[in-house]
């Protein structure tokens, strides 16, 4: 972070003081852990702490002042309406201090992956700030916006949301100056009650984008085809289907189970891609990565290479093998269209022995939980898999689908624990079986994975 003085501050976060106000700031903390010497700490409100406790704390680790909603004993506080508000006012203050372009990120399911792939597309050529790990959210996100130092030519930030408004209120903080949408699913669903719904908050990326942002779009998704986009704004289609689009993807071959090639069309040429995953899901990822690139005016030779860099992290669509078994571990998050999307790639993977398919809980559907897990379900019953073993109380839902659909149902089981279904993997799989892991983060799938290898 670059230096900011607290006079600076206390006109950003539109706060009230009563102290002098010319010292300088070096870092921005929201948790006394990271306090160090000149830090300003902002004091959230969470469900199960309350920052105002340790405003006194922070200030003897070294911060120079609390940002806070009342005065607090021991702390040299500005005092502002809504500290949370007060956080992204900072971060939005900040990030217009760097006239960089700044790629902003949000969809359904991918973006995470997207996020990686085109921050290394963006790295061939500018030095480029991207978001780390899963910080994506009202208070990630000011974090990652703080990191911006004069040495950064570009930024790549992910939007998560929950809820309508929260993708809005980062995009006014962070001001893409790119948007891309990957898709839109069922995440959220139950919080937001319809696609049309996901929709509309996904499409919240353009509030604080940019008059002349370009917008990128997956044309292969129903829901972002139709979108409604004011006549200014310029928009940019990618697809693995339809070749009237602005970039598209021909001559899809598999290397192996860990990597396929592509053509990647464009408008004036077209470039041979290597990624090292599968998945018709990952090579869409990596045609948005190429939209962004061109868009930057890369070289089409150094986006590619920037592709070719991508690796799957340990939870999302990881290939392990383990004493002659292969483990497709995907459990980082699940929805309907992603685990659709994992058991494409378990059915284009060679194996030799069975193909399992282990699901758990998809979490978060509200009412649509039961017929969203049973949709699922088919889309089992659609892929190759020879074995559809399940955990979670909702789960037992894939298998009513999987059934309807014509799958055998004495390849199908349900565990009420982790240690059961660990079990039961341990003393069934065979060398050559390949077993396909997908479930939400909060079902802890990743247990079954370390017991089994």
């Amino acid at each position: 972070m670059e230096k900011m003085t607290l006079a600076e501050i206390i006109t950003a976060v539109d706060g009230s003081f009563g102290f002098p106000s010319d010292d300088y700031i070096y870092s921005i903390s929201t948790d006394t852990r990271t306090i160090e010497e000149g830090s300003l700490f902002i004091a959230l409100k969470g469900e199960k702490l309350d920052g105002h406790d340790y405003g006194k704390k922070a200030m003897e680790l070294g911060a120079k002042a609390v940002v806070a909603e009342r005065a607090i004993d021991g702390a040299k506080c500005i005092i502002v309406d809504s500290t949370h508000k007060a956080l992204l006012d900072l971060a939005g203050y900040y990030r217009r201090k760097f006239d960089i372009p700044l790629v902003g990120i949000t969809g359904s399911v991918g973006k995470t992956t997207t996020k990686e792939m085109i921050s290394l597309v963006v790295s061939e050529k500018y030095e480029t700030l991207k978001t780390e790990g899963n910080h994506n959210n009202e208070i990630g996100l000011p974090q990652t916006l703080f990191g911006l130092e004069s040495r950064h030519e570009a930024a790549v930030i992910e939007m998560g949301m929950s809820h309508l408004g929260e993708i809005s209120r980062l995009s006014l903080c962070s001001q893409p100056t790119l948007a891309v949408i990957t898709n839109i699913g069922f995440s959220h669903v139950g919080n937001l009650g319809s696609q049309e719904n996901i929709l509309k908050a996904k499409m919240e990326i353009l509030d604080g984008a940019d008059y002349n942002a370009p917008l990128i779009l997956s044309y292969d998704d129903k829901m972002l085809r139709n979108a409604q986009v004011h006549d200014d704004r310029r928009v940019i289609y990618y697809s693995v289907k339809k070749k009237d689009c602005d970039v598209y993807a021909s001559s899809i071959e598999k290397i192996n189970d860990d990597s396929v090639s592509f053509v990647i069309n464009y408008p004036g040429g077209k470039i041979k891609a290597v990624l090292n995953c599968l998945g018709e899901h990952n090579i869409k990822n990596a045609l948005a990565a190429f939209c962004v690139g061109l868009e930057l005016e890369i070289s089409p030779e150094k986006m590619v290479e920037g592709i070719a860099k991508f690796k799957p992290d340990g939870l999302r669509q990881n290939v392990v093998k383990s004493d002659g078994k292969t483990f497709l571990v995907d459990c980082y998050n699940a929805s309907p269209d992603s685990i659709k999307a994992a058991l494409g790639v378990l059915s284009d993977m060679e194996v030799k022995g069975k193909r399992y398919c282990v699901l758990a809980d998809i979490l978060e559907l509200g009412k649509f939980s039961k017929m969203l897990h049973k949709l699922v379900g088919e889309f089992v019953a659609d892929s190759k898999a020879d074995v559809l073993l399940c955990f979670g109380e909702e789960s037992k839902y894939y298998i009513d689908g999987a059934v309807k659909k014509g799958f055998d149902s004495s390849k199908c089981k349900h565990f009420e624990t982790r240690e059961e279904l660990a079990s039961y993997l341990s003393d069934n799989l065979e060398a050559g079986d390949t077993v396909l892991f997908k479930g939400s983060r909060g079902t802890h799938l990743e247990k079954v994975i370390e017991a089994v290898k």
